[in-house]
């Protein structure tokens, strides 16, 4: 097969495209879901969580199977699972298949995400065209945020919220295709066997403590919320120490004792589990206690996202210039200042600080993103990049998932309106608060550029 650098790009950019749309696209729906399925709150978050932790869960897990198997293959049944999952949400009877549907869709998006960038890096050999090739999978990536609720609440507002999923099938389809034409056959490069127990334990721990986190928020017997807790420790600890004991553990616990890999991982946790949280009860909010439609929904983010594309060359010369420390900081404190307009927003007002208020936090995240994973990747030797690449955006989906529970939990249903609002104003301190920590770790943890050259960043 004659490989095609720039086709092969293409192809990768739509399948990351449509695995991070399908986290954003969801959000609109929501409503709409809720009275089609007869669903509550603590449901509604299935739909989004199952979702987020099947990935959290598996993405590292994802690159190493790409490793063992080819990339090429591994790429084509995340693709297979993905489109046999969306056809399963787009019909599903009840919540109960659209969740675990989700679950599945997650595990698809898993085995994808780490694919498409090892791909990009093989057809892109050399250094200067695998940053520009990168590049532009970063930059495409961004898009799926605003493309999400615009998209999602043109669909939903004229067709329905099955078609937020009908619309996967036919872009699977061609994804496949390009994959099977463009992407090159190859055998596994590694025979290190992934390490399943330490595996299991990280994702039945992530996924018993989100359950906690819901069922709490519905209101679940003492015993329901304690086992469910009970549960995810003692997995956590199993995952722990399997993965102490692993001679390829898909956690790397020793990167994780640096202050420098670690402080930045934790403000992408942050940034994902404040962002993903205040757009989960937005939603709710916009359409259930203001009255808008879909469409309005959607557009009434754009503040949110549009910064996220359009500073992310902004993030990219000030890191270049002055390092990640400054831009990651910087951004840190704009979005801690973005939540404060929420506090103004009422039952019947306060659309102007909504949009003011999401425009700074937009704008906060648009400079850390990029940043954040420039920070991470300075604090890894050269040879763990790839593992460390994984690991940042496994903290973020793992902010996503505990950012959607934990939100959705405090601010309860929409319905009882005077308390959901005040709920989202104690949100938005909470949210703040963290992102004021985050922007203290920043600059106590990421390196300054005088130091990474010095060869001290870590």
């Amino acid at each position: 097969m004659r490989t095609d650098p720039k086709r092969v790009l293409a192809v990768m950019c739509a399948g990351m495209f449509l695995v991070l749309l399908d986290v954003t696209i969801v959000n609109v729906a929501l409503p709409r879901i809720s009275a089609g399925l007869h669903l509550g709150v603590a449901a509604l978050q299935w739909v989004v969580d199952g979702y987020a932790v099947a990935i959290a869960s598996l993405l590292l897990a994802g690159g190493t199977l790409g490793d063992r198997y080819g990339h090429r293959r591994v790429l084509l049944t995340g693709f297979a699972l993905f489109g046999v999952a969306s056809v399963a949400c787009a019909a599903a009877p009840n919540g109960g298949v659209l969740a675990g549907a989700r679950v599945v869709q997650g595990i698809g998006g898993a085995l994808l995400l780490p694919s498409t960038m090892a791909v990009i890096a093989d057809v892109f050999p050399e250094r200067g065209a695998q940053a520009r090739a990168l590049g532009t999978w970063a930059a495409v990536s961004s898009l799926a945020l605003p493309a999400g609720p615009l998209l999602g609440g043109l669909l939903v507002g004229t067709l329905g919220w099955r078609w937020v999923f009908w619309l996967n099938v036919p872009l699977v389809l061609v994804a496949v295709v390009g994959a099977l034409r463009t992407v090159p056959s190859e055998a596994g490069r590694t025979t290190a066997r992934l390490d399943v127990s330490g595996l299991v334990g990280l994702a039945v721990g992530l996924g018993g403590a989100i359950f906690a986190v819901i069922a709490a928020g519905r209101g679940a017997s003492g015993a329901e919320v304690g086992t469910a807790a009970a549960v995810a420790l003692v997995a956590f600890v199993i995952g722990v120490r399997a993965e102490r004991r692993a001679a390829h553990p898909v956690l790397p616990l020793d990167l994780l004792r640096r202050k420098a890999f670690l402080g930045p991982n934790v403000v992408a946790f942050v940034m994902n589990s404040t962002f993903n949280g205040l757009l989960f009860v937005a939603m709710l909010y916009l359409q259930d206690v203001r009255g808008f439609s879909p469409i309005e929904a959607g557009l009434a983010v754009l503040p949110l996202a549009v910064p996220l594309v359009a500073l992310a060359p902004v993030s990219g010369r000030l890191t270049a210039a002055r390092g990640p420390r400054t831009a990651v900081t910087a951004g840190c404190v704009i979005a801690a200042a973005g939540v404060l307009p929420l506090l103004a927003l009422g039952t019947s007002s306060g659309l102007a600080a909504l949009l003011a208020g999401f425009g700074l936090l937009g704008c906060g995240a648009g400079l850390v993103t990029a940043s954040v994973v420039t920070a991470v990747v300075q604090a890894t030797p050269a040879d763990r990049r790839g593992l460390a690449t994984g690991m940042s955006n496994t903290a973020r989906q793992v902010g996503t998932a505990s950012g959607v529970a934990v939100f959705g939990a405090v601010a309860g249903p929409a319905a009882h309106a005077g308390a959901f609002v005040g709920a989202l104003h104690a949100l938005a301190g909470v949210a703040g608060g963290m992102w004021a920590a985050a922007a203290g770790l920043a600059a106590g943890t990421i390196a300054s550029r005088a130091a990474i050259r010095m060869g001290t960043a870590h």
